[in-house]
């Protein structure tokens, strides 16, 4: 009778402590990224030719995708330094 469950190869390793600081300061230099979009005004449609109320409320949304877009493609140089400061105080356990 054949196994009914095929073997499993093993589990993925965690990524590295350097890779998720990364990814956090990626995620902070996004969300720093969007905030200032939104202040710019971006997304925002003036008067009568805006999309009504169904644009304003997923008009963060597409904010946040452009944030995150740029924050990717490197970015203002923020996740950089926030990525530095993050693990200067893991080395120093600050």
């Amino acid at each position: 009778m054949p196994d009914p469950l095929p073997a499993v190869g093993p589990l993925p390793l965690p990524p590295s402590p350097d890779v998720r600081l990364r990814t956090v300061a990626r995620d902070l230099e996004a969300a720093f990224l969007s905030e200032m979009l939104g202040a710019a005004g971006l997304g925002e449609v003036p008067g009568a030719f805006g999309g009504g109320t169904g644009e304003a409320q997923f008009a963060s949304f597409l904010r946040d995708e452009q944030a995150r877009a740029l924050a990717s493609a490197g970015g203002i140089g923020l996740a950089e330094a926030l990525f530095n400061t993050l693990k200067e105080r893991e080395i120093h356990g600050n």
